[in-house]
């Protein structure tokens, strides 16, 4: 057990965070951010807290919530306590339609979530630690 959360933190600490441009990506109307990787195979929404008159998160709290198209179809959602869940069968679902791009090398936060964008794939992380890598290759929860 201890052999994987050290190799799930070395995962992470792959990430240049000092060199990450910050990148500001405008939210709706009612506050959600949608987001995605510049290859077009994953796209994320930030859900603020208390949620949105369509959405709200289980708890009321802010969510984060990126899918991965291909190989196969997966869904990570992150919320402010506790691991990343994966979803690893979560059915039809609209992935990735025409938003803006967290471009490779740059970093995008809100709320207690930051995600670096890289040409090996997507990691984000919330502010208590936990978190998720992305890529066509591999999915890892923390």
């Amino acid at each position: 057990m201890l052999a994987r959360a050290a190799a799930i933190l070395c995962l992470f600490a792959w990430l240049p965070q000092a060199h990450a441009a910050s990148q500001t990506i405008p939210a709706s109307a009612q506050g959600q951010v949608e987001f995605n990787a510049p290859s077009g195979n994953i796209g994320c929404i930030y859900t603020p807290k208390g949620g949105t008159t369509t959405y709200s998160p289980q708890d009321g709290s802010p969510e984060l919530s990126c899918s991965r198209v291909e190989p196969s179809y997966i869904t990570v959602i992150l919320g402010p306590k506790g691991p990343a869940t994966l979803i690893k069968n979560p059915g039809e679902q609209g992935c990735c339609s025409d938003v803006d791009k967290l471009a490779y090398g740059n970093s995008w936060s809100a709320g207690p979530f930051t995600c670096q964008s890289s040409t090996k794939g997507l990691t984000c992380i919330g502010s208590n630690g936990h978190g998720f890598f992305v890529s066509k290759a591999k999915v890892t929860v923390k």
